[in-house]
């Protein structure tokens, strides 16, 4: 691992549990693969724990069992690392980019996540026979253009569970008319933790009628 990757920060262990050796794997993997796959720049090592792989394993227990699709996988974050740390559940992790589709399937070799397929799609050409009960994303696009393009994979009262920065709240009010016109529901901004980790998590959670 590259001397300038941020040491595990002991709530890892937390939030991971027994799975903590898979967590500790992929972060590995990543500080030293990340880089040359396009997936991570040089600054991010440093934080590479709580800027990103804790960042995503606070949302995990958002999840309600089931199936999760998650739309522009990329490095992996959030979808490998909630795949680890909810083996309970099943991931279809959707990437366009063929060198990041690569990496997504060594990864899920390479760790034994039986829970895992990477599908290689964008998301608004995926066509599935049923729908996910949930649906998650991080740094893809902004909410009022997610909606259009992620409503029709999820399931009538199936979730949006969207990872988001500080404007979370401006992209819900910039996002009302496609709320409308898709029927969302119950939507809110989540954020987690807070006492816990050094940056909260938000989260944009709806609900699709």
């Amino acid at each position: 691992m590259p001397e300038n990757t941020e040491a595990e920060p002991a709530v890892a262990a937390e939030l991971f549990g027994d799975r903590i050796e898979l967590a500790r794997r992929f972060t590995n993997a990543l500080a030293t693969h990340g880089e040359e796959y396009g997936l991570i720049g040089p600054l991010e090592l440093p934080r590479l724990w709580t800027r990103h792989i804790l960042n995503c394993a606070i949302v995990a227990p958002l999840l309600r069992g089931g199936t999760v699709g998650d739309i522009g996988s990329g490095a992996g974050l959030p979808g490998i690392v909630l795949a680890i740390a909810r083996p309970d559940v099943h991931f279809t992790l959707i990437e366009p980019m063929e060198r990041r589709v690569k990496w997504l399937n060594d990864q899920v070799q390479e760790l034994e996540l039986d829970n895992v397929v990477v599908l290689r799609d964008r998301a608004e050409d995926v066509r599935l026979p049923e729908g996910f009960d949930q649906l998650t994303a991080r740094a893809v696009s902004a909410f009022s253009k997610l909606i259009p393009m992620c409503a029709p994979l999820v399931v009538p009262g199936g979730e949006f569970i969207l990872m988001k920065g500080i404007n979370a709240a401006k992209e819900v009010e910039a996002a009302e008319k496609q709320i409308r016109r898709f029927k969302l529901r119950d939507v809110e901004v989540i954020e987690l933790g807070e006492g816990t980790l050094p940056e909260t998590t938000r989260v944009i959670r709806a609900t699709v009628s």
